[in-house]
Formats: C-alpha cells, sequence, structure tokens
C-alpha cells in the first residue's frame, strides 16, 4: 500500500493521528499521481486543508497544470475566500484545457455572492465553448433550476436525459425534468417524468411537486394519496398541509380538511395565510364560531393582512355585529390602508345602525368602485333615495338597470324621478 492509501485506510477507521502520520510520509515518499489522487479524495471528505498543501505542491512542479489552479479556486470559495480564489482563476487562460472547468468554478463563485448574471454570463461562455460537455449542460440546468428559470433548465435537463445522463452528482435528472415542468405550469409533461421515479426514491419536494401536479391536472384523489404518504414520512414538511386541505376540500371532505390545516398549524404557527384558510374551511362548515378565532390568530401575527381584514369584516356584517365591524375597519381607514370592500361594509354598518352621515360618506365613497355590481348597487339606491340625494338615485337607478332589466320596481322607481325631471 502506499502511504496514501494508508492515510485514506486510518481515516475510514477514525484513527486520525495515525492518518496525519502517514499523510506526512505520502507528501515526502508517493509519486505525483498518487498524490493528486489523494487530494482529490481528501477535498471530497472535507479536509480542505491538506487537500490544498499537495494542490500548492504540485502547482509547485507543474506551474503548466491548470487543473490544480481550479481545484485550489474551489477550495479557497468553500473558505469564503474570494479573492484568493479570483487569483486563481485569472490565471487560467483561453488557451488552458482548463479554461471551460475554470468558468463554471467562477460562476460557482459569482453565486455564492447572489451575482446571477455574470453568473450565468461565465455559464453560457463555458456551454458555447464545449455545448457537448455533460457537466456544462448540467451546471446550466442546475443555475436556471436554482434561480426558478424553470423554462430554461428544462431544456438543458431535457437534452442531458435524451443523450442518456439520468444521475449526475447523485442528482436524479428526471425528477428535475418533472418539479422544472411543474413550476412552469407544463402539469401533463410533469406527471409523465414524475411518475417513472420509483416512491422510494422520491424526495419530499418532488413527492410535492408530484401530488401539486395531481392537483393542478383537477385529481385530488390521487394528490391526496401522495401528500399523505409524505405527511407521514415527515409531519414537519409545512407545505404539504394546504395543498393537503385544497384537495380535500376539492372533494367536499371539509372535516378532514379543518383537520389537516390544524395539524399544519402545529407546525407552521406563524403562518397567516394557513389561518385564514383555516377559517375560511370553519365558514364552509358553518363554524362561525371558530372562523372568527382563526381570522383573529390570524391578524394577530400580520395586522396589515387586508384579506384576513375583509374576511373578518365579511362575518360580523353577517352576523350583524356592526358596531364591532365599525371598530375593526376605523382603524385601517385612519392609516390609509383599505380594501374598497370596507367601505361598502361600513356603509351597511353605519346604515343599520341610523348612522347617517357616516352611512352616506361610505357609501360615496365605495361607488365608484362597484357602480357595476348590482348587489351594491340595489341597497344603495334605497339609501340614496332616503337620504334625499335624487341626482346619486337616478345614476345608480340606471346602472343597476343596465344590468337587471326587468326589475320591474326599479324600473317604475327610475319613471317616477324621470318625471319630476332628473
Amino acid at each position: 500500500m502506499t502511504y496514501s492509501e494508508k492515510m485514506l485506510a486510518a481515516l475510514s477507521n477514525g484513527q486520525l493521528e495515525t492518518a496525519n502520520k502517514h499523510y506526512a510520509w505520502a507528501l515526502r515518499k508517493d509519486d505525483d499521481a498518487t498524490l493528486y489522487s489523494l487530494a482529490e479524495e481528501l477535498y471530497g471528505l472535507g479536509f480542505l486543508k491538506q487537500a490544498t498543501r499537495i494542490y500548492k505542491k504540485l502547482l509547485a512542479k507543474y506551474p503548466d497544470e491548470d487543473d490544480l489552479r481550479t481545484s485550489l479556486a474551489d477550495i479557497a470559495i468553500d473558505e469564503d475566500d474570494t479573492d484568493l480564489a479570483l487569483s486563481y482563476l485569472s490565471a487560467v487562460k483561453p488557451d488552458s484545457s482548463a479554461y471551460v472547468q475554470a468558468l463554471l468554478v467562477e460562476a460557482d463563485l459569482y453565486q455564492t455572492q447572489e451575482l446571477f448574471e455574470v453568473s450565468e454570463q461565465k455559464l453560457v461562455e463555458a456551454y458555447q465553448l464545449d455545448p457537448d460537455e455533460p457537466v456544462v449542460e448540467f451546471a446550466l440546468a442546475e443555475f436556471y433550476f436554482l434561480i426558478r428559470n424553470y423554462a430554461k433548465a428544462v431544456r438543458f435537463y431535457l437534452d442531458l436525459i435524451k443523450k442518456g445522463q439520468l444521475e449526475i452528482s447523485k442528482v436524479n435528472l428526471v425528477e428535475r425534468l418533472g418539479v422544472s415542468y411543474a413550476e412552469s405550469g407544463h402539469f401533463e409533461q410533469a406527471v409523465g417524468y414524475l411518475e417513472q421515479i420509483k416512491p422510494a426514491k422520491l424526495t419530499p419536494d418532488s413527492q410535492f411537486e408530484l401530488g401539486f401536479t395531481y392537483l393542478q391536472l383537477d385529481e385530488p384523489r390521487k394528490a391526496i394519496d401522495v401528500f399523505n404518504k409524505l405527511r407521514e414520512q415527515d409531519s414537519q414538511y409545512a407545505t404539504v398541509y394546504p395543498y393537503l386541505a385544497e384537495a380535500q376540500e376539492k372533494l367536499n371532505e371539509l372535516d378532514h380538511a379543518l383537520m389537516t390545516l390544524q395539524e399544519g398549524l402545529s407546525v407552521d404557527q406563524y403562518n397567516e395565510k394557513l389561518y385564514l384558510q383555516t377559517a375560511r374551511i370553519a365558514l364552509k362548515l358553518d363554524d362561525q364560531d371558530l372562523a372568527e378565532k382563526y381570522l383573529r390568530e390570524g391578524l394577530s401575527i400580520d395586522p396589515d393582512n387586508l384579506t384576513t381584514v375583509l374576511e373578518l369584516s365579511n362575518l360580523l356584517v353577517k352576523q350583524e355585529r356592526y358596531q364591532d365591524n365599525i371598530d375593526l375597519l376605523d382603524q385601517y381607514l385612519q392609516s390609509n390602508e383599505f380594501d374598497p370592500q370596507f367601505y361598502w361594509n361600513l356603509a351597511i354598518s353605519n346604515d343599520r345602525l341610523d348612522h347617517v352621515k357616516a352611512a352616506k360618506d361610505n357609501y360615496v365613497a365605495a361607488y365608484p368602485f362597484f357602480e357595476h355590481n348590482e348587489d351594491f348597487l340595489k341597497p344603495a339606491i334605497y339609501f340614496f333615495r332616503e337620504a334625499g340625494m335624487p341626482e346619486q338615485t337616478v345614476a345608480a337607478l340606471r346602472n343597476y338597470l343596465a344590468i337587471e332589466p326587468d326589475d320591474g320596481e326599479m324600473v317604475a322607481m327610475l319613471e317616477d324621478f324621470e318625471d319630476q325631471g332628473y
């Protein structure tokens, strides 16, 4: 055995002191090819300092071997030494056989700095220089996957698979392609690839994508089966709960959907969207108290979520808790954060409480947003008429009758106003 082999054997047995002794002898006695192989092994095992020492020793002896520079640059990136990495990479010239590899390492460096445009430029240059190299194509595919440009990722994953490359660096390319198709909205293609992967080999993310794809293809039962398996394997996978509940809701399994969401909240208790979804299911189950509980808990996490505010406001109006609704919405109007529906809900609430001026102000404020909504217009018409606002009444009547021309009562009311000269 070479000293390099002895060192690696000692490492595998956890004998660090013995391994260090063999490493010292390897530096003195082993040939250069053996040392290079040892450096590669040590780098893969995470012994960066030992690998660096060997690479530097070899580079001093073989200054034209740019592969050594790219390896040293890789290690410098791992150690967050950007300047050192760039100094190694800048020494690799375009006519070097290692130039394409240097471009890949440089692209990786810029990715760590979130300079994605520069990283893409380096990868595209590498691809133009060596379009048939699978590692280059894989690097581009992974880059586009990382930045969520799934349409571009599809092109490169698909090309690699057509060339017979199903796995690179322990990455399943069929799975990546399926996920990329799903994330780019091509669900028929996505399911075709994701279903090829044996269930035991599906990662949690690809399991989720398969369930999500079934959901988008309106196959909620299949989605539920996949999501349930994922939940059983990883109960902390928070993203699965809202989509599992959505699939259950599609099948009108509302009790199951509610339990799923409640379980999800125990995993992801600061997700205000989950509280809103749970409240909506509770409303479908006609459990208004439970719905209000979740809406208020959601607002305690994110008071500025106007969708939740509106949902709670609608519930309060439905329950005829008009003063509670006014108290809720006034604070948002004062901070200039509002949904136009707030005006409508405030108009109803103030009208029911005989707060005529406040009701008038809110009907007028709501009118431009809902002037073509018959559900808004009819009560507004009655209010404008009773409040002595003939011009607004006539305008609302004409808009209403453009939608509902056969409403005899409204036709007669408009004729009366027109007879009065309005």
